[in-house]
């Protein structure tokens, strides 16, 4: 498992809203790793549409690709449905989708696509790097993964593993209503290391602050031989975990009590009811997260914490705003802001803040805060830009030559605009440049576009890590007078930055 993009994803910058997971498991009979990709929906987001027996159902488009190399290694568009309702308004209800391919050894760029086929709203696309290592022959242990129940399959399907249907737990988020989780794991070829020999299997929960074993929650089971093949499946009580960000860590020992596996997962406990107090919970007593008394600004603060925050924190977050207490909201605020700034949290939560109370002075919309922008996202995420083009009514020409068409061109905008004698009219646009962003190349750059003149600019295309890449994005902005695969003065503006 991994964090916002890095295992996990939360689909949050439109009204479509979805929590992304996977595991990598292997097959050491065929030497074939394969992954499992598990995506959760909360049916209240999604537009339900009148079937022909007067049930409602959502449909969502889904494009799952792994890219290794810049070569598709797998590829599959499909469309999921929800469950029937008997009407539009009982949708207070979540559903899953599993779905499992094999990829060989290597790292892939996995790429997932979703799309609400009933709405307008513009499709989600999330991203994962994906590292794939399973040398044949060699022990070696599965992703860890988190599991809602197991039950004795009783007809096979997309949730049965060892005659069980299992249920994954798809969020890093652990509030005090979950009492037990169950990790689950396999282990691969451990008796070409020790024969026949016992070995155990230890999990336990660390604290990622400072490292400590929790000493009230664990699981632990001993094997007299070990298999080609040996399924994990354990059961760890939580009701003792105070709130805090923690490791579950699996480690498969030897006879001798030597580590020979391991493997961990990252979640984040909310457990207000544990009376015993941690040295963090101390802090947060007197922290200036506690002082912020007024839960409907903490909501807000703390939804606006999205464009910075890790996959488990959004997660965590989205559970908290659904309904938790002020004091678990404090709690994950202070926590948040420490985990950035060990020394001085509080200055760090004032630095952003400034930058918040700017994007919502100059990027908030009707019915849209300026942080749920995409504008407001990448000033919140990067920063202010180090230069910044913006163009109303910009007329270029092709390469700096003046050309024309065969026929006058047509738009679907009903403006009357088109171009004229090789001039290319565009739409609305701002390029934001920055000089460096941490983690990426120097020079990066964000075009944004006002498509419909109603001041809402969206990002269009960027060249920075991880983010939206359009094919095609000029003749877009050109609103489609321009060849396809031509480079106009905006093309040129872009490669050069300004």
């Amino acid at each position: 498992m991994a964090l916002v993009f890095a295992m996990s994803a939360l689909a949050a910058q439109s009204q479509l809203s979805a929590l992304f997971d996977y595991s990598v498991f292997y097959l050491p009979e065929s030497n074939q790793p394969y992954v499992e990709t598990y995506l959760r929906f909360d049916a209240w987001n999604l537009t339900f549409v009148e079937q022909e027996d007067s049930r409602f159902r959502a449909t969502v488009e889904v494009t799952l690709v792994a890219r290794c190399n810049d070569t598709v290694a797998y590829l599959k568009k499909y469309d999921l449905l929800s469950p029937f309702t008997s009407s539009k308004e009982q949708t207070n209800f979540t559903f899953t989708d599993l779905q499992r391919f094999g990829l060989n050894n290597g790292i892939y760029d996995l790429e997932m696509t979703l799309r609400d086929k009933n709405s307008d709203s513009q499709p989600v696309v999330l991203h994962e790097k994906l590292n794939v290592y399973y040398p044949k022959g060699e022990p070696n242990l599965s992703h860890v993964q988190l599991m809602e129940s197991a039950t004795p399959t009783v007809n096979e399907n997309m949730l049965s593993r060892n005659g069980y249907d299992m249920v994954p737990y798809i969020d890093y988020f652990l509030p005090s209503s979950v009492s037990t989780i169950h990790p689950y794991f396999e282990i691969y070829n451990l008796d070409k290391e020790i024969g026949n020999n016992s070995f155990s299997v230890n999990i336990s929960v660390i604290q990622q602050e400072n490292g400590f074993k929790m000493p009230k929650v664990g699981w632990q089971h001993t094997y007299q031989a070990a298999k080609k093949v040996v399924p994990v499946y354990a059961d760890l009580d939580l009701e003792e975990l105070p709130s805090g960000n923690y490791l579950i860590v699996a480690e498969v020992l030897n006879e001798q009590g030597e580590p020979m596996l391991m493997k961990n997962v990252p979640v984040m406990r909310s457990n207000p009811n544990i009376k015993e107090a941690s040295a963090t919970d101390a802090e947060i007593a007197t922290s200036f997260a506690v002082l912020i008394t007024d839960e409907e600004a903490l909501s807000y603060y703390i939804d606006a914490l999205y464009p910075i925050a890790s996959y488990a924190e959004q997660s965590a977050a989205k559970q908290l705003l659904a309904g938790s207490t002020l004091a678990e909201k404090q709690s994950f605020f202070y926590r948040f802001w420490k985990a950035r700034d060990d020394v001085n949290p509080e200055g760090k939560w004032k630095e952003y803040q400034q930058r918040l109370t700017y994007v919502e002075e100059n990027y908030t919309y009707p019915k849209t805060p300026g942080y749920r922008t995409d504008r407001g996202r990448v000033y919140l995420q990067y920063g202010p830009p180090d230069y910044v083009r913006d163009e109303k009514n910009f007329v270029g020409a092709l390469n700096n030559v003046r050309w024309s068409l065969k026929e006058p061109a047509t738009n679907s905008y009903g403006d009357g605009t088109s171009a004229n004698e090789g001039f290319i009219y565009y739409l609305p646009y701002q390029i934001w440049r920055y000089n460096n962003i941490p983690g990426d190349y120097n020079n990066r750059v964000f075009l944004f576009w006002d498509e419909f003149r109603g001041g809402y600019y969206k990002l269009l295309n960027s060249n920075a890590r991880g983010e939206i890449q359009t094919p095609g994005w000029e003749r877009m902005l050109s609103r489609y007078t321009m060849e396809e695969g031509a480079i106009g003065e905006v093309g040129q503006q872009f490669n050069r930055g300004y």
